[in-house]
């Protein structure tokens, strides 16, 4: 290379003053190179600073179609990094091929595109709501080669008039906003001059810490796109308190550097759109479209000042057709790699491309270096799992979002996979149905289980019975303690007899009837545990039919030997309290035995 001298005729930096929502710097060269030596040379060396080396996103180098032919279509030229020996440590060099080697006096035009991300450094780095935004730009005036310079200029375009300060050096002049420097001419190798520009620039730093983009594909008819982002305002940090009420009132000067909307340029069909966040759906988007593209733009729930963050996801459909192709016996998936964002700056973007199961033989084809692993997604009605290609790269830009390539063998038998289960699960199930509806699952009449039961009811029965019983041989017992109120009252013993008469004939013709039921619950296991009580009950009852009957004759004899109502009250007393108490407890075991 030390043989060769290169004059390079045109150097232009611009940052461009565009509606961009980003921190982003496109550094624009055009060079023409001659070879001056005596030997052929094909490649040309690129310097860059060690850190502009690291902002570096994006480089590019492409032929000069010169004006009017910008149109045409351009292959970029091989860039590679290189590491030439006796260089400076200091610096980066990548090395462009050119299309034929160069003879001694031919010389090659051609075009350097570079993008750097987080390369403006906002000064003063925090501002209160009613501050303007105020960026550093750190540069050479000089361009920074490996060969000496015959003719170079430098442009530097900013997005507004206002400029806080800027290096004044030998040629520069200033036209709006547009700083010119040179042209400067017969620079050495490695030339360096630093300048530094201080400007007002309230376009928002739109920065995506992390994109995850999920790209399905369906063989039936549809590809769905899902991006989940996690944004952050890259600008200066925000201080102080915030106020809605001035934002709203006056947006361009109360927060002039928050963003408050963010555009996304869809593919021209895209269809099921939706736009929503961890709490629900977001209403505030708008979606428009023609022929040409589908645009949708987007609101957060409230205004992105600086350091601020929120997280979304969009998704949407796309038709298959127009996206999934075969070639030589394998279907390939064409689409966009990065955002559809405009002017967003990616630190991390992942894309992965879900294949329908039954996909093999995967390959990957992508215009630029990514890094790339496979993994495995279940979904609905998957029995191994759908393969996903997960591709991965870092300070991604819009000049990335490039069609990549993924390549899949998938046979035509394996769509029928998930049809077919499905008609098997629908058929098996009213097969189920029916074996159900014609099967008798009853309990046999011979198990131990059915007899139980069967006798736990016929139990149930007889007590019932009982207690109907019982029930009776107390109203008449109530029936004979009227009639010694009536007496009381009338003094009519012949009616008070014969209500004892009919109350007797009754409660004999109850006994009898109570007798098989007590003979059936002895004899029977299943009513071993209520038996006992059962026996108790029908004791209590005798025990106090008889006490009435004591209480009623002593009461009649009482009013045949005409005592007085005291005495004959008296001659009761007491045998009045142990009816009572009789009878609480004859009421307490039937409500025992109901429970049971």
């Amino acid at each position: 290379m030390e043989s060769f001298r290169f004059c390079f005729l045109m150097l232009t930096i611009a940052i461009l003053a565009s509606p961009a929502l980003s921190d982003l710097v496109l550094s624009k060269v055009d060079r023409r190179v001659e070879n001056a030596g005596s030997e052929k040379e094909s490649k040309v060396l690129l310097a860059f600073p060690e850190q502009q080396a690291k902002n570096m996103a994006y480089l590019i180098a492409t032929p000069h179609e010169g004006k009017g032919k910008g149109k045409n279509p351009v292959v970029a030229l091989p860039v590679e990094a290189a590491n030439p020996k006796d260089m400076p440590a200091a610096l980066t060099f990548y090395s462009v091929s050119l299309p034929k080697g160069l003879a001694e006096g031919d010389s090659f035009t051609f075009d350097v595109l570079a993008v750097f991300t987080h390369a403006l450094r906002p000064i003063p780095e925090q501002i209160t709501q009613a501050d303007i935004q105020l960026v550093l730009y750190q540069d050479s005036a000089h361009y920074l080669s490996p060969y000496a310079v015959k003719v170079q200029s430098l442009s530097v375009k900013l997005p507004d008039s206002r400029i806080e300060s800027y290096t004044k050096l030998e040629n520069t002049k200033i036209h709006g906003s547009e700083i010119k420097y040179g042209p400067y001419e017969n620079l050495p190798s490695f030339s360096y001059s630093p300048i530094a520009v201080h400007f007002e620039s309230n376009l928002p730093f739109a920065v995506a810490h992390e994109l995850v983009r999920e790209i399905e594909i369906s063989h039936w008819g549809n590809v769905q796109v899902t991006e989940h982002y996690k944004l952050i305002h890259g600008g200066a940090q925000s201080k102080g308190e915030f106020s809605r009420l001035d934002f709203q009132a006056r947006p361009n000067v109360r927060g002039a550097s928050a963003f408050r909307y963010l555009v996304a340029n869809l593919p021209p069909r895209a269809h099921s759109v939706y736009y929503r966040d961890e709490i629900g759906n977001i209403s505030t988007s708008h979606l428009r479209g023609d022929s040409k593209k589908t645009e949708l733009l987007i609101e957060p729930r409230y205004p992105m000042l600086g350091g601020w963050r929120t997280a979304f996801t969009i998704g949407y459909g796309l038709p298959l057709q127009d996206f999934l192709f075969e070639s030589d016996g394998k279907r390939f998936l064409n689409i966009t790699f990065s955002s559809p964002m405009v002017e967003l700056v990616i630190d991390a973007l992942i894309v992965k491309v879900v294949l329908p199961e039954g996909s093999s033989d995967i390959s990957v084809a992508a215009p630029f270096p990514v890094e790339q692993w496979q993994e495995t997604k279940i979904s609905h009605l998957d029995i191994d799992g759908r393969p996903v290609v997960a591709l991965k790269k870092t300070n991604v830009v819009p000049e990335h979002n490039q069609f990549f390539q993924v390549y899949y063998h998938f046979s035509q038998l394996s769509m029928l996979r998930e049809p077919l289960m499905l008609i098997s699960g629908f058929f098996f199930f009213f097969v189920a149905c029916i074996v159900y509806m014609h099967a008798d699952i009853s309990i046999s009449k011979s198990s131990a289980s059915y007899l139980a039961k069967q006798q736990w009811e016929e139990v149930q029965s007889v007590i019932q019975q009982l207690q109907n019983i019982i029930s009776r041989c107390l109203t008449t017992h109530d029936n004979l303690e009227a009639s010694l109120r009536d007496l009381s009252r009338t003094g009519n013993i012949q009616a008070c007899k014969a209500a004892r008469k009919a109350a007797d004939g009754l409660l004999k013709e109850l006994s009898k009837e109570l007798k098989p039921l007590l003979t059936f619950l002895q004899s029977s296991p299943s009513a071993a545990q209520v038996l006992p009580k059962v026996e108790e009950l029908v004791a209590k009852e005798r025990e106090l039919q008889e006490k009435v009957m004591v209480k009623h004759s002593t009461v009649v004899d009482g009013y045949e030997k005409k005592l007085g109502a005291r005495d004959i009250e008296n001659r009761v007393a007491l045998q009045q309290q142990k009816l009572t108490a009789l009878r609480q407890e004859v009421d307490d075991l039937l409500e025992f035995i109901d429970e049971i």
